[in-house]
């Protein structure tokens, strides 16, 4: 008999398929964002997606399950939200009403719940936040352990996230391998107040160090994505005297590459900078211009440039097989964006939960295209 598994923040269901090939059940989600809600059901169907604020949920209406995964908002923990914390913030502030409902259940609670969260949650108010959420996962009968990892070790993109893991009745055993239990989350395990365990672990694959060109769309050359002529010499000349001589030795070069840029604005203007290596920079949501990530394609004397697609955000996040049928540009980058890396979630919840929960049937998978 598999696990089964509540998914709170459900958003576009990544955690949902994470968990899925670390043989893991899905049999009840959460969200208030319709058009997450529409992707979803999209991919699995939306008989289990419940559409309401978390606050909002009834504990009685939430059935038994092994696991309960949290990814909960994030925006008041990073920079671009203001630092304005986990208690105060508008969003983040519903990791408390994902606590409320696993108080609610009672007996009923889960063996193990998972909170999955920007670096950010560890420095928030010098530290108070991680150590708020890991006390009301005490609270609430959980010890807890805490990693930091990069999807970057399974996929082309640098997005580093934090997974705060409570277990009921934890095995410990491991120790604190710096190598994903860094000074700045490790400093957890060292609170006296609080209940923590280390779990055992494999060490994870090395950071990736290329991919991104593999992994782009092919797109036609009257794609209404490419920019044209005059917009391409103009994120040309925004580029800083380095990013110049970058893109110079690049377009030169025999082999074709891609290199992915974000805009930003330094000393009052704005500037494109794009990044040396050959992996995509973290994936946000698509709010605002400067937070969307554009493709430059340079090599035999050529550059052209365009908006990444949303094809291209589902391989980055490792959602390859990912439905997007009649779903619009602005919504999949948006959806994407805002979730978590499918292999992480895997190697997460295969390592830190399911084994935890003596899960014996839980295989390994291969990420291939």
């Amino acid at each position: 008999m598999s696990l089964k598994s509540l998914e709170f923040f459900a958003g576009i269901g990544l955690a949902r398929a994470g968990m899925a090939k670390a043989g893991i059940e899905t049999v009840w989600a959460n969200d208030y964002d319709k058009h997450k809600q529409e992707m979803y059901k999209g991919q699995f169907g939306a008989g289990e997606y419940v559409l309401k604020d978390v606050h909002d949920v009834d504990p009685d209406e939430v059935p038994t399950a092994d696991i309960a995964w949290s990814s909960s908002p994030c925006t008041d923990l990073s920079l671009a939200g203001g630092r304005i914390g986990l208690r105060t913030g508008r969003e983040s502030s519903a990791f408390f009403g994902f606590t409320k409902v696993l108080e609610g259940l009672g007996e009923r609670r889960p063996r193990a719940v998972v909170l999955e969260n920007v670096p950010g949650l560890a420095s928030s108010h010098g530290g108070d936040d991680l150590r708020a959420a890991a006390q009301t996962f005490n609270e609430l009968g959980y010890s807890v352990d805490v990693v930091a990892l990069d999807a970057r070790r399974w996929v082309p993109q640098s997005r580093q996230r934090l997974f705060m893991i409570g277990i009921t009745d934890p095995r410990g055993e491991g120790d604190l391998d710096t190598n994903i239990r860094p000074d700045w989350v490790s400093w957890l395990q060292t609170e006296k107040n609080l209940r923590t365990h280390i779990t055992r672990l494999p060490r994870p694959p090395e950071p990736l160090t290329f991919g991104l060109s593999a992994v782009v769309e092919k797109l036609e050359d009257d794609d209404p994505s490419w920019w044209d002529p005059e917009r391409t010499r103009k994120f040309i000349d925004s580029m800083s005297p380095v990013q110049r001589a970058r893109l110079d030795v690049l377009q030169h070069s025999d082999e074709p590459v891609a290199r992915t840029a974000y805009r930003r604005t330094r000393q009052g203007r704005p500037v494109w900078e794009m990044r040396s290596d050959d992996i995509s920079g973290c994936l946000r949501t698509a709010r605002g211009g400067s937070s969307k990530q554009a493709i430059a394609f340079m090599g035999n004397d050529q550059v052209t440039v365009r908006w990444m697609t949303g094809r291209e955000y589902a391989r980055l996040m490792g959602a390859h097989d990912y439905t997007l049928t009649d779903i619009r540009q602005p919504q999949a980058l948006y959806g994407f964006g805002d979730a978590v890396a499918v292999p992480v979630v895997e190697w997460v919840a295969k390592h830190m939960v399911a084994a935890q929960l003596d899960a014996s049937t839980v295989k390994a998978t291969n990420y291939e295209e």
